[in-house]
């Protein structure tokens, strides 16, 4: 037990630690700790015992989104960016802004109640398997959603072609 909780204090402190995507300089360098991001948000599902989860987000994220981000970044040419001036504007209004922002979550965390229980309660899931659960609720009470996101990400994709169609005919 106490392993176990070494283990979720040490992935949720370097899931914290991964803020660190946003202060490289070197895109690949931010690449690679967003990739170390995912596999410890998936260590974080396992301890969960979620590991059609894990296996989901090792998959997708850090398999597929992040070779997509990765072969983006190399596409760029991001050589104008570097020369460029860092914190133009007013950075310390964003700053304070940004410090506000954290200061107003914490206090509400304070206010924050838990919703009502679902009827997925630990027995249940334990009876089922978890993606046995997760199919059932998510084809069921959040079909809608789901059918949502498909179309937005259909309309993405088809997006994406209608722009690469245009640069190629230029």
């Amino acid at each position: 037990m106490l392993a176990e909780g070494i283990f979720i204090y040490l992935a949720a402190a370097i899931t914290i630690l991964s803020v660190l995507v946003i202060t490289r300089k070197n895109p690949v360098h931010s690449v690679i700790t967003m990739l170390v991001l995912f596999f410890h948000i998936a260590a974080l599902y396992v301890t969960l015992n979620a590991e059609f989860l894990a296996a989901v987000q090792v998959i997708v994220y850090a398999g597929a989104i992040l070779v997509l981000f990765l072969f983006v970044i190399l596409l760029l040419n991001l050589k104008e960016e570097a020369v460029a001036r860092r914190y133009v504007g007013p950075w310390p209004l964003g700053l304070m802004a940004a410090v506000g922002l954290f200061l107003a979550i914490i206090v509400s965390l304070d206010s924050f109640v838990a919703g009502p229980k679902g009827a997925f309660t630990t027995e249940v899931i334990k009876a089922e398997t978890n993606t046995k659960a997760l199919g059932k609720i998510l084809f069921t009470e959040y079909l809608y959603p789901f059918e949502v996101v498909s179309i937005v990400l259909l309309v993405a994709i088809i997006g994406a072609i209608v722009l690469a169609k245009k640069r190629l005919r230029s």
